[in-house]
């Protein structure tokens, strides 16, 4: 006789937010799922750094206007290049802002999130942040797309920074079904969205994302999407 498997372990978040009704919600809501918990919260950047590296939650969200240290900021100290064990951090803001879209791609975040998107999309982007895999709101990712259509000098200068992300070599290109998958993954879709749509099995998206995210030298999915929106497979198919 086999014993039943155990139960997973909820995922852990921490909430930091300047105020108090909002992380109210997102608590109230976030415990309510089944698969979560929220085992702090942080009315402050500098609380929330500190927070988060004392207990490694599973997913950091973060607002961006905080006092004593802003969300960009923190996140780039919880989850950017040089740092050693990065964690998982989603930005969720009410400004829909370009640079902030920016910033806190550079500082490593896996998500961006506007407060107006709903509590169901909050919490796919918290299980996608958990995943290892990323959601940014369809909203924005719309208007960089369409910033790139139009050939946005601003949009690029304020890219630029954000991934250098290229093919290593010219020998080593992005095969069709791997710009297939690029230009989904910039369009917002969900790893199991992006195998229903190619016809594919979960896993072999997940391959071509490995080979991808090795040939674009690309840490996470929202660089490849960066990647995407710069060289211009990031259009929806015609």
């Amino acid at each position: 006789m086999t014993s039943p498997t155990p139960p997973a372990a909820p995922i852990r978040v921490l909430i930091a937010d300047d105020q108090e009704m909002v992380r109210s919600g997102f608590r109230f809501f976030l415990d309510a799922q089944p698969d979560m918990t929220v085992v702090a919260e942080a009315a402050d950047g500098e609380t929330a750094v500190r927070l988060a590296r004392e207990l490694r939650p599973d997913v950091c969200l973060l607002d961006i206007r905080m006092p004593k240290l802003d969300g960009l900021e923190a996140t780039r100290l919880l989850a950017g290049p040089g740092v050693a064990d990065p964690l998982r951090v989603v930005v969720v803001t009410t400004f829909d802002l370009d640079e902030y879209v920016y910033g806190a791609l550079r500082g490593g975040a896996c998500g961006f999130l506007l407060k107006d998107s709903g509590p169901t999309l909050l919490a796919e982007a918290v299980r996608a942040a958990a995943a290892g895999d990323s959601l940014v709101s369809p909203s924005v990712t719309v208007r960089l797309l369409r910033h790139v259509t139009e050939g946005s000098t601003d949009m690029a200068a304020a890219s630029e920074p954000v991934a250098e992300a290229r093919p290593a070599s010219a020998t080593e290109p992005l095969t069709d079904r791997e710009l297939d998958v690029v230009r989904l993954v910039a369009l917002g879709r969900t790893n199991a969205e992006i195998a229903a749509e190619l016809y594919v099995s979960l896993s072999t998206v997940k391959t071509h994302l490995s080979s991808i995210q090795l040939k674009l030298a690309a840490r996470n999915r929202v660089e490849i999407a960066a990647w995407a929106w710069q060289h211009g497979h990031a259009r929806p198919a015609s």
